[in-house]
C-alpha cells in the first residue's frame, strides 16, 4: 500500500520540525514546505529548516507569498487599524493563506495532506469532523483555527495537538534538531520585536485628535487613533487622579474615549463574518463559552444566531471587548465557531 502523502508547513520554529519528525516516523511519505510571506523574514530559519529536513531525509520546497500576504494580511493589518479597529492577522493569514492558497498548493501537488505545528487536535467522523483544543491548555492554539471547516479540516494533520510543549523540545532534542534551540515565534511575524506603534506610524495615515470621557469632556489630544487599542491604559499622556483606559477608537469623530476600569467591562457583543466548523448555522440559542482574546479564559455566554451574524451575552461583565478581535465559540474542548467582533453591546 503506498504511503500517504503530507506536506508539513514549516515556519521556522521547532514545532513544525517536531511534527514533521513525528508524522515521518508515523510512515507517512512526508515533504516539508517554507512560506516566505514578508521580506524581513529571518534568513537562518529557512536555512535551519533546511539541515532539518536533510536529517529528516525528506523533501524541502519553498513557497512565495510575498505579494499575496501584503495584500490579505498586512493590508487588512492596517486598514483595520485605521478603522478604529483591533485586528487579528494571525486568523487572516490562517484562512486566507496557510489553510486557503497553502492548502490548495500542496493538494496540486499532490499530498493528501497539509500538517501544522498548532497546538489543537482534528477528530474524523462519524459525526463531521471536529477542531479541539491542545491537551496542553496552556499552547491550546485553537482560537486561531476556528475559520476551518470540514473541507480543510478532511485534510489536516495536527500532530502536536496531544503533547506538551516540554514534551516537544524533549522529542527535539532527542533527534538533534537544528529548531531546538530557536525561541517561539514572535506575536505578528511582520513587525520587528513587535513594535507595533513603529509599524503603524510607517504604515498607517495618523492623524491628531481629541481625547474625550464618556460624557464628551474633552481632556487631551491624542496623535492618530492607530496608535491606541481598546484596554490600554499606557501612553495616554493625560494627568489625572484615577487611573484611566481607553474606552473606545471613535473612528467617525476621530475621538479616542477614555474613563475608569468599571466602564471597560461590557456583558454583550455582536459579531460578524461567523464561521462554523460544522459548516452549519444553530437554529437555536446555545449556552457556550466563549474567548474574546487569544490569552483571554473561556467565559460562560449565551449565543444567539442572527442575520448572518451573533449576539453573544456573558454571564457576567467582561473585561476590555474591542472590536476587530475575534470571538471564538467553544463546547467543552469543541470549537464551534467564531466571528470578528463589531461592536459591544450595553
Amino acid at each position: 500500500m503506498a504511503k500517504k502523502r503530507v506536506v508539513v508547513a514549516m515556519s521556522g520554529g521547532v514545532d513544525s520540525s517536531v511534527a514533521a519528525a513525528l508524522l515521518k516516523k508515523a510512515g507517512y511519505e512526508v515533504s516539508g514546505i517554507y512560506m516566505q510571506l514578508w521580506p524581513d523574514s529571518d534568513p537562518s530559519a529557512k536555512s535551519d529548516l533546511e539541515r532539518t529536513c536533510r536529517l529528516l531525509d525528506i523533501p524541502f520546497y519553498q513557497l512565495d507569498l510575498e505579494r499575496e500576504f501584503k495584500r490579505l494580511v498586512v493590508d487588512y493589518f492596517c486598514g483595520e487599524y485605521s478603522l478604529g479597529r483591533t485586528p487579528n492577522p494571525c486568523v487572516v493569514c490562517n484562512q486566507q493563506l496557510k489553510f486557503g492558497l497553502l492548502l490548495e498548493k500542496i493538494r496540486e501537488m499532490g499530498a493528501e495532506y497539509l500538517a501544522t505545528g498548532h497546538y489543537a487536535r482534528a477528530e474524523p467522523p462519524p459525526d463531521g469532523y471536529r477542531l479541539l483544543k491542545a491537551v496542553d491548555i496552556t499552547k491550546d492554539q485553537s482560537y486561531f483555527l476556528y475559520t476551518l471547516g470540514q473541507e480543510q479540516l478532511k485534510h489536516l494533520l495536527l500532530p502536536l495537538g496531544g503533547m506538551s510543549k516540554e514534551e516537544v523540545r524533549k522529542t527535539a532534542n532527542e533527534l538533534d534538531l537544528p529548531m531546538n534551540s530557536r525561541r517561539d515565534s514572535q506575536d505578528v511575524c511582520f513587525i520587528p520585536d513587535n513594535d507595533y506603534r513603529a509599524f503603524i506610524a510607517e504604515h498607517v495615515s495618523l492623524k491628531a485628535g481629541e481625547i474625550v470621557d464618556i460624557n464628551e469632556k474633552v481632556l487631551g489630544k491624542h496623535g492618530g487613533l492607530a496608535r491606541y487599542t481598546v484596554g490600554q491604559r499606557q501612553g495616554l499622556g493625560l494627568d489625572s487622579a484615577e487611573p484611566l483606559y481607553v474606552l473606545k477608537l471613535d473612528a467617525a469623530d476621530n475621538r479616542l474615549v477614555v474613563g475608569s476600569r468599571e466602564q471597560a467591562l461590557h456583558n454583550a457583543l455582536t459579531a460578524s463574518r461567523i464561521s462554523w466548523v460544522s459548516g452549519k448555522t444553530p437554529e437555536k440559542r446555545l449556552k457556550i463559552t466563549a474567548r474574546v482574546r487569544y490569552k483571554a479564559p473561556d467565559l460562560a455566554a449565551e449565543l444567539r444566531p442572527i442575520n448572518g451574524g451573533a449576539e453573544i451575552r456573558f454571564l457576567k461583565p467582561q473585561w476590555a471587548i474591542a472590536p476587530g478581535q475575534s470571538v471564538v465559540f467553544y463546547q467543552g474542548d469543541a470549537v464551534l465557531g467564531g466571528g470578528v467582533i463589531d461592536a459591544v453591546l450595553s
